[in-house]
């Protein structure tokens, strides 16, 4: 029986089996073994629970924020390329700020600013906003929304010039309105431009939400540190923190790659 020279007699690619691939799944493999036997584990079915929490926690402010972030971050970049300049000077201004400050400076401006100037004035305590604004992960949330906000803003703007004017002129040009050549030409091409660094950005971002926990928000983060103040056990739940990070990185990374697959590039 002949062989292809890409796939081994059992089906498996023969990539799978070159020699410093099959290494390094054993020193994975070595890895994995010397954690279940030589590290205490006797602390994780004690916060279990905790654990899932944090990584709920994790997950739905990563997707909230990414998804109200890129809706600010779509007007932010067309309005620097196409609108005028009252419009296109306070979006490239905040871009600016935005990129040019420390995401823990903005977290903390918005908590311990805003945070602590609501309780001031009686009308806030007395509305219905009160239970919600005096709680931290509606600072966590804004103060990440605005981050991603600002550096896609840039990233959209970059994408949106990058589409040829010629399909935009050949659009109107076939009768279609301004906001319909935005929505079914320069808006699909421009995310299909953007999507390899919005992938990027949405791991960065995935990175930046540990700093939530430094307000109280219980996410992945602050249960390894929890974990490490109760228990004195420092390596292990760092070791499953970084795990869990890997797999979330991957998962984002392979949907970005799905969606970079399936998107097309098409005019009307």
């Amino acid at each position: 029986m002949t062989l292809s020279s890409t796939t081994a007699a059992n089906g498996f690619p023969a990539i799978a089996f070159q020699p410093h691939r099959v290494v390094l799944a054993a020193m994975a493999a070595a890895l994995v073994i010397a954690a279940a036997v030589f590290m205490r584990w006797d602390w994780l079915p004690q916060y279990y629970d905790l654990a899932i929490s944090g990584l709920w926690q994790t997950i739905w402010i990563l997707v909230v924020t990414c998804v109200f972030g890129f809706a600010l971050a779509v007007p932010l970049g067309f309005a620097q390329v196409t609108g005028p300049r009252w419009l296109s000077m306070p979006s490239k201004a905040f871009c600016t700020v935005i990129r040019g400050t420390p995401l823990l400076l903005q977290l903390w401006l918005l908590y311990y600013g805003l945070g602590t100037l609501f309780p001031q004035f009686p009308e806030i305590r007395e509305s219905v906003l009160w239970p919600l604004v005096r709680q931290a992960w509606p600072y966590a949330v804004l103060a990440l929304t605005l981050s991603f906000a600002g550096y896609e803003g840039e990233v959209m703007r970059g994408a949106f010039a990058g589409v040829p004017h010629g399909q935009l002129e050949a659009a109107r040009a076939f009768g279609m309105s301004r906001w319909k050549v935005f929505r079914r030409v320069w808006l699909p091409q421009a995310i299909h431009k953007a999507l390899p660094t919005l992938a990027g950005e949405t791991v960065l971002q995935l990175k930046s939400t540990p700093l939530v926990a430094t307000i109280t928000v219980l996410d992945l983060y602050a249960v390894a540190l929890r974990v490490r103040q109760d228990t004195f056990v420092i390596y292990e739940p760092l070791l499953l923190l970084a795990l869990a990070y890997m797999i979330l990185t991957g998962l984002i990374v392979w949907v970005f790659g799905r969606f970079e697959a399936r998107i097309p590039v098409r005019l009307g």
